[in-house]
């Protein structure tokens, strides 16, 4: 990289603060509105002057994100061309470290724990004690294993991160970003209830506890999925049963490695067979399951706030509309529609276990909605034969967000036609799902020609992309391209006829029409 490029990046940058600079200046209530500083806490459940409220808000401006974007897509850029390749490496091959680490931050409610002790922090001899005596009664940690000096160190790791602060020598508090991670529960609760840490929480941290457990685990095998050959007999489920004690596969036969077949590294990592719903639903995974369904209200944070309220034309809908949310869970984006348009009734679909528990899973301020029946839940089987309403009604939009990601194609087909059969004519297809541009020049890019910047913003996006291995370690499955997401619709019997999303968003909401 020339340093012209160099020069065109940090152009870039100081382009978009002055667009950010004057953005802010523009939604400015009265006195100047300056941009919120990293080492200040945003607590979303605390009280908070008109302008901290009003600068937090501005976080799911589109034009603020956009700016934004380009920032951190321009830094990146400048990191990647003049960082040492061997830092630069180190930095990425070992963030599995760092996501560990976050990991146990929400684990260990450190966060909970730095709110309550305030902005002067806590030195961790307080904070290890505070660890304990939040952790369930009966469930101690072993002092031979989990000490002082070792939690330190955990913590200079996120403080170094950015994801908390190092006030003075081994007294850490929370910052804006460990402050996301809040649910606003009290050490106390958090000890006496744990499984309702998530409950009547914005699902952030649910979607963190999901990631650095379930998904941290099965992407440590991905390699071992795919290249088979690399496994050794020190994986658990090799030593179990792997090289030497498996049906011979095509492979082995023509003298390759014998070894079990997994659908995904989720298979591979847990030694199960079960695709992950099932597994979920496993009476020693009940944990898991509570808190997936929270971590899915999480999932909204890819979006603006009340992002699906501007995915579709909510408003043009007659009275007594009926949305059916398919695999919707607790229901956690068709109950923002709800909320917001009372002329539309709602229909929530899923599996059994998650049905029985969801109505239960919202807090006070939602019984109206169930009370009244205007949202209502009913058990299905995404590929079992679509079978009608019990009012008789046709549905008037089919919403299926972050459902597709999960299954491979064929798979995918099959639940678009189950839909397809149980429309109407005027039915609509409303598709919530990442589309994924090229990360070279080519149709949908986010930045016009002559831009230093990759065309998909490079890693201001690579949050959808990380979802996409993801979806591939956890089901063989994955995120799509707009033609592969339209190719996928019309080969089930819809097709695409408008795409929303925001400049530069990956999240979009896809609306289809029978053919």
């Amino acid at each position: 990289m020339s340093f012209a490029e160099l020069r065109a990046l940090h152009n870039t940058i100081g382009s978009a603060l002055d667009e950010l600079e004057r953005l802010y200046g523009e939604r400015s209530q009265g006195e100047p509105l300056d941009y919120p500083r990293l080492d200040v806490p945003y607590y979303a459940t605390a009280a908070h002057t008109a302008s901290e409220q009003l600068a937090e808000q501005l976080n799911d401006d589109p034009a603020v994100s956009l700016a934004s974007k380009k920032i951190v897509a321009a830094c990146g850029q400048l990191s990647a061309s003049v960082n040492k390749p061997w830092y630069g490496l180190q930095e990425a091959i070992q963030s599995g470290q760092l996501s560990a680490a976050i990991r146990f931050l929400e684990a260990a409610h450190v966060v909970e724990i730095l709110r309550e002790a305030g902005p002067q922090g806590l030195h961790v001899r307080d904070i290890h004690r505070a660890i304990i005596e939040s952790r369930p009664k009966g469930s101690p940690p072993d002092p031979a294993i989990f000490n002082v000096s070792r939690l330190g160190h955990i913590l200079r790791l996120l403080a170094t991160a950015h994801w908390l602060r190092e006030v003075s020598p081994d007294v850490f508090a929370n910052n804006r970003r460990s402050a996301y991670i809040d649910t606003g529960k009290t050490a106390a609760q958090l000890r006496e209830e744990p499984l309702k840490k998530y409950l009547d929480t914005n699902g952030v941290a649910a979607f963190v506890g999901l990631t650095g457990d379930e998904a941290f685990k099965f992407m440590a095998y991905f390699t071992e999925w795919l290249l088979p050959d690399t496994r050794t007999v020190s994986l658990i489920v090799d030593a179990k049963g792997g090289p030497g004690n498996t049906p011979a596969t095509a492979a082995s036969q023509e003298g390759g490695t014998s070894a079990v077949q997994y659908k995904a590294a989720f298979n591979l990592a847990f030694d199960t067979h079960e695709n992950y719903f099932p597994w979920l639903e496993r009476h020693e995974n009940i944990y898991r399951l509570e808190r997936f369904g929270h971590s899915m209200t999480g999932t909204r944070q890819w979006e603006t706030t009340e992002g699906i309220l501007y995915g579709f034309s909510w408003a043009t809908l007659p009275a007594d509309s009926i949305l059916v949310d398919v695999g919707g869970g607790i229901g956690s984006t068709s109950l923002t529609v709800a909320q917001a348009h009372p002329h539309v009734k709602v229909v929530v679909e899923d599996r059994p276990q998650i049905v029985a528990s969801a109505p239960t899973s919202w807090g006070p301020s939602s019984a109206p909605l169930f009370e009244s029946g205007r949202m209502t839940f009913r058990a299905r089987d995404l590929f079992a034969p679509w079978e009608p309403l019990a009012s008789g009604s046709t549905p008037d939009v089919f919403l299926i967000r972050l459902v597709l990601h999960d299954w491979q194609d064929e798979d995918s087909v099959i639940i678009l036609r189950r839909l397809r059969e149980g429309a109407g004519p005027n039915t609509k297809l409303l598709i919530g799902d990442m589309l994924l541009p090229y990360a070279c020049d080519a149709e949908g890019a986010f930045v016009g020609e002559g831009s230093p910047l990759l065309p998909n913003l490079g890693v201001a996006n690579i949050h959808g992309y990380l979802i996409d291995s993801m979806m591939l370690g956890m089901f063989g499955a994955k995120e799509r391209t707009v033609s592969e997401m339209s190719e996928l619709a019309l080969s089930a019997g819809w097709k695409v006829t408008n795409i929303r999303r925001s400049a530069g968003s990956l999240w979009a909401y896809t609306t289809a029409i029978p053919v």
